[in-house]
């Protein structure tokens, strides 16, 4: 559509870059860290024109022409092989309204972190190297539509996670990097199946008129291009269905993480430095709810309609138990993690609820987390680099010391609780409106209401313990936010912010796509 590989160049920079850092001496720093901004600031420039080329009435899930900016090719071609014939492998990518958002997200969080990342003085050309790859991996899990390429991306982003935690991290940095690196793998296990059952139950027709078996995810999205004997064929009487939608939902939800399988996480946060912790939550997090919508919902419709229900009910109670445990933290920064579980609940509830309102809200929820959560981790950040600790008590009446960032906090505490003129409050308030408007997850919405009642509660005791009262004399030479912390700060601001007042900026990107996968998922068409 634009007439050149967007969607390559937008992936693949990072590694461009990484390779050039491996060859930039270690004596100058400074010139890795230009190098790395200037990569990701391109990227940022790369999601907009994408933005500005989108055609936002294109929208479809079987047909490649519904998707935009497709490329795709032969990757790996083996033929001759006695049993499996040939295994023909795609470099397929391309975005629609559910991944367009989801892209737009990544290119700014990752600008975000870049500049979070300045700070960093240990082995610059090692962690920036390894920021990059993260970068690549990221990008491509949102614009794979091979399942074989998405696995790829997925696990790519495994290994440079791993170190940055476990080399650049707090005290328990090990211990963190590990159960982070043995949660994801263990899921990636369950996905790295489904993705072989599905291949030897999905077909995919030649322009000869042969036909095939394929990692095409489209493909596996058409009941007709199942294999009457695939092992998961929606028309065979003895399928594993069930048990794979299980396995494939299990993998995801340990990157949402949803309860039980939420325990890394807070583990991940508190040891992770600044930077690593806005990618975490900002990015990360989206990708075990992308992956549900993109694959359990369009392959497996009608099972999802059989568990709405359970989704729905683990949403709710990660909206509760995330409020709750945030609501008895000491610090600050653990407090933010929790935060984030409850919030990732609002994602399954609209998700459950199986309709457009609350599917739209989902996924708007999942820009406008990844946004203010990473406005928070940064502001833990930053008085965190002044005072060398994040207790809650250890602070009090920094809004007369620091005026400035009081004012910063103000919008992301705002926004988190779901003020009405932020964008938090739009994207809940639709995922509300959608599970309260089906009979099957009413109840569960109702009860989920609760979540905004606690959510103010540890907000707003948090904001009166660290700025209220008298100021602490140990922090009485504290300095404000300086220019490069407000490089990162006002861009979020004014991102909640407009997004508050103006929401159709992104709901009209995915409104079409999530029509099309509501249809899908509960008409069967």
């Amino acid at each position: 559509m634009i007439g050149f590989p967007i969607l390559s160049l937008i992936t693949f920079l990072p590694v461009l870059g990484m390779i050039l850092i491996l060859f930039i001496p270690k004596e100058q720093p400074k010139t890795v860290k230009y190098l790395s901004l200037a990569i990701t600031g391109v990227q940022v420039v790369l999601a907009i024109i994408l933005l500005a080329n989108y055609n936002y009435n294109l929208a479809g899930v079987f047909e490649e022409k519904s998707f935009q900016f497709i490329e795709k090719f032969t990757w790996i071609n083996i033929t001759g092989l006695t049993w499996l014939g040939t295994v023909k492998i795609d470099y397929f990518l391309g975005i629609d309204g559910i991944s367009m958002p989801m892209v737009l997200l990544t290119a700014i969080i990752s600008f975000i972190a870049c500049i979070s990342s300045w700070t960093i003085t240990k082995s610059v050309k090692g962690y920036f190297a390894l920021f990059l790859l993260l970068d690549t991996g990221m990008m491509g899990v949102f614009v794979a539509l091979d399942f074989f390429l998405f696995y790829i991306f997925w696990e790519i982003m495994l290994l440079p996670m791993y170190f940055l935690i476990g080399i650049w991290g707090g005290p328990r940095k090990e211990y963190a990097a590990i159960k982070f690196f043995i949660y994801t793998l263990f899921g990636s296990i369950f996905i790295l199946l489904v993705m072989i059952g599905l291949y030897f139950s999905t077909t995919e027709t030649l322009a000869d008129g042969s036909k095939i078996l394929t990692f095409n995810m489209l493909a596996m999205m058409n009941p007709a291009n199942s294999t009457a004997d695939g092992i998961l064929s929606i028309l065979n009487p003895n399928n594993l269905r069930f048990i794979a939608y299980i396995a494939l939902f299990a993998g995801f939800a340990i990157k949402i993480p949803m309860f039980p399988f939420h325990t890394w996480l807070p583990d991940a946060h508190v040891e992770a430095p600044t930077p690593i912790s806005v990618i975490l939550a900002g990015v990360l997090l989206k990708m075990g709810t992308y992956g549900i919508l993109r694959f359990n919902y369009p392959i497996f419709p009608e099972i999802t309609r059989d568990l709405m229900w359970w989704i729905g009910m683990f949403g709710m109670v990660n909206i509760i138990y995330g409020a709750l445990v945030a609501l008895a933290q000491k610090d600050f920064k653990k407090l933010i993690a929790y935060s984030s579980v409850s919030h990732m609940g609002y994602v399954l509830l609209g998700m459950a609820s199986l309709t457009t309102t609350g599917i739209n809200g989902a996924i708007f929820q999942m820009f406008n987390h990844g946004t203010i959560t990473a406005m928070l981790f940064l502001i833990v950040g930053v008085i965190y680099d002044r005072a060398h600790t994040r207790g809650l008590y250890d602070f009090g009446g920094l809004a007369s010391q620091m005026p400035v960032y009081t004012g910063f906090v103000t919008v992301a505490f705002f926004a988190a609780i779901g003020l009405p003129g932020m964008s938090g409050f739009i994207s809940e308030a639709l995922v509300f409106v959608g599970a309260f408007g089906v009979e099957t997850t009413r109840v569960l919405a109702i009860i989920s209401t609760l979540g905004i009642l606690l959510g103010a509660g540890y907000m707003l005791w948090t904001f009166q313990r660290i700025f209220f009262g008298p100021l602490n004399e140990k922090w009485a030479a504290m300095t404000d936010v300086d220019k490069r912390e407000l490089s990162m700060l006002i861009p979020l601001s004014v991102i909640i912010i407009f997004l508050g007042v103006y929401p159709s900026g992104v709901l009209d990107i995915m409104n079409t796509s999530v029509n099309t996968l509501v249809n899908l998922v509960v008409n069967g068409l």
